[in-house]
């Protein structure tokens, strides 16, 4: 599969007296990208949780701070989607800024993000459903 990518600009809510973009928003960025790979697939996160009754949780995180984004920047979040177990996922996830350089972008973050598939009802650990193993193939 390829890499899903959604666009995002930096607001002034995003950052930090400075204009730097505060750490935690690019945790708001890499879900928004995943919640968008996941409605490019005809799915939502309410039409799921209230369908097949399943939500999904972020189980672990690593994450590596590269370069700064600041104020007004326009960035592009990817998300890479693969299957890690029967209930889980992971997502290398990565922020970038277009740049005038040769390469056209920089890397400001690089991300893994583990999500588990959970009953809605009760949150235990659900297998993850038909249509997701179909898309990550």
């Amino acid at each position: 599969m390829s890499a899903f990518s959604w666009p995002v600009r930096v607001y002034w809510e995003d950052t930090d007296a400075a204009g730097v973009v505060y750490y935690a928003s690019y945790l708001r960025y890499l879900e928004r990208a995943r919640t968008e790979w996941l409605r490019s697939l005809g799915y939502s996160q309410r039409s799921l949780a209230v369908g097949p009754g399943i939500v999904f949780a972020v189980a672990s995180l690593t994450i590596d701070y590269r370069l700064p984004a600041k104020l007004d920047d326009a960035l592009t979040v990817t998300c890479e989607p693969c299957r890690s177990g029967r209930a889980s996922l992971t997502f290398p996830q990565h922020v970038y800024r277009a740049s005038a350089g040769a390469a056209g972008q920089e890397l400001v973050v690089e991300a893994s993000v583990r999500v588990v598939c959970l009953d809605a009802r009760n949150l235990r650990p659900q297998r993850l459903p038909e249509f997701l193993a179909l898309a990550l193939q």
